[in-house]
């Protein structure tokens, strides 16, 4: 806010109270208007956080009483932007540009009235301003980023869930209505003048910005800290929200949901959720990226021979596969579209492997049939080409 700004605004009209006010008026009619204009009893409304700017800065010049005694002294001065000439100089008003006035002019002004004031009002309103050319904002504050966990069944986690999540995070203090003050009226941080943040040099022309210490970031200060939040205007507050958690998610993903952290202050967006899924083991089915897996016994005979194998599937009825003959243990066959679902819809595969077994009691027939066949195959060494190729490694 310029020089030529602060003068020209009124803020005992702002407050509503006449310029002869007292202090206790002053607060009084700034702590009503504070209740009805804070942001956090208005959410969204961007005049009425605007207005509550306008109140915080005129309470903070009227509220104390150097300032307002010096911002009083250059009303009566310069409020209708014309400089009443003192003993020496022409009578009556001079009008004059006060863009040039305030922007630093050197010399004097017409008539020889602005006399003396070379270099420029910052001597005659530094003690009030003493903000470097900042105007008093308090900032909007973004609210708190949250992590949880939920812990999914396998099917739950390839299908998609909707899970309820209880959540702890810092919100606005019940008690004081998120103002951090008993009274509801807290005052802009005279640190960062309700920024939140404070700059420091560190040589070779650079700064860097820091939350400020004073008011912790929130670019307001409790005249009267509230007992339950000690002034921070913040307080632990629990609830529980419906989450939908995507299909196809995998074990120790962590899912962002944009605003659905904790709320923010004075109209600030809300945080996010962070959500860490564990997802239960199945009893049969296996995960590989989109594929489902699975392995499938088969006896001797349908690998041998060959034939038709029924598989099962997640959540759905069986698929049955051809089985080559002569397939060996281990052979792995895919079952097109039977795996876990991708982000864009469609589904993965169910990778199934063979496993060949053997049986652990035999009838005498089984194992006159089983030694029929040894004798029909005694010529054949299965461990020939093992043997051939360990000579030749």
């Amino acid at each position: 806010m310029s020089t030529k700004d602060f003068v020209e605004k009124d803020y005992y009209k702002v407050l509503g109270v006449p310029k002869d006010a007292t202090d206790a008026e002053i607060k009084k009619a700034y702590r009503k208007l504070a209740r009805e204009f804070h942001p956090d009893a208005n959410k969204g409304d961007d005049k009425a956080e605007e207005r509550f700017k306008e109140i915080s800065e005129a309470n903070d010049i009227l509220g104390d009483s150097k300032k307002r005694k010096e911002y009083d002294e250059a009303r009566a001065l310069f409020g209708n932007g014309g400089f009443r000439a003192g003993p020496g100089g022409a009578g009556g008003n001079f009008n004059f540009d006060l863009g040039d006035l305030f922007g630093g002019a050197q010399g004097g002004g017409q008539g020889g009235g602005a006399g003396g004031f070379g270099g420029g009002l910052g001597d005659v309103f530094g003690g009030l301003f003493n903000r470097g050319g900042t105007g008093t904002r308090v900032q909007p504050r973004r609210g708190q980023d949250i992590e949880s966990e939920v812990t999914l069944s396998f099917t739950e986690a390839v299908d998609g869930a909707t899970v309820p999540l209880r959540m702890s995070s810092q919100a606005p203090c019940k008690a004081c209505s998120g103002t951090g003050d008993k009274n509801g009226t807290p005052r802009v941080c005279p640190t960062c003048l309700g920024t939140g943040q404070v700059s420091r040099g560190t040589g070779g022309g650079f700064s860097l910005t820091d939350p400020c210490v004073d008011c912790k970031g929130r670019g307001l200060i409790a005249q009267d800290p509230c007992d339950v939040c000690k002034g921070s205007g913040r307080a632990k507050s629990s609830r529980t929200m419906q989450v939908r958690i995507p299909a196809g998610v995998s074990d120790g993903q962590r899912i962002r949901l944009r605003g659905k952290g904790g709320p923010g202050e004075r109209g600030g967006p809300a945080g996010d959720l962070y959500v860490v899924v564990h997802v239960d083991a199945h009893p049969v089915f296996g995960r590989r990226g989109d594929n489902l897996t699975v392995t499938v016994p088969v006896d001797f005979t349908e690998a041998a021979l060959g034939g038709e194998v029924k598989v099962p599937t997640l959540g759905g009825p069986p698929v049955t596969l051809k089985l080559p003959a002569g397939t060996p243990n281990g052979r792995t066959m895919r079952a097109r579209g039977k795996g876990a679902v991708r982000k864009d819809g469609t589904r993965g595969d169910l990778l199934v492997t063979v496993e060949v077994t053997v049986p652990t009691g035999l009838s005498d027939a089984a194992r006159d049939a089983l030694e029929a066949y040894r004798k029909a195959t005694a010529g054949q060494d299965p461990r020939a080409e093992l043997f051939q190729a360990a000579k030749g490694a």
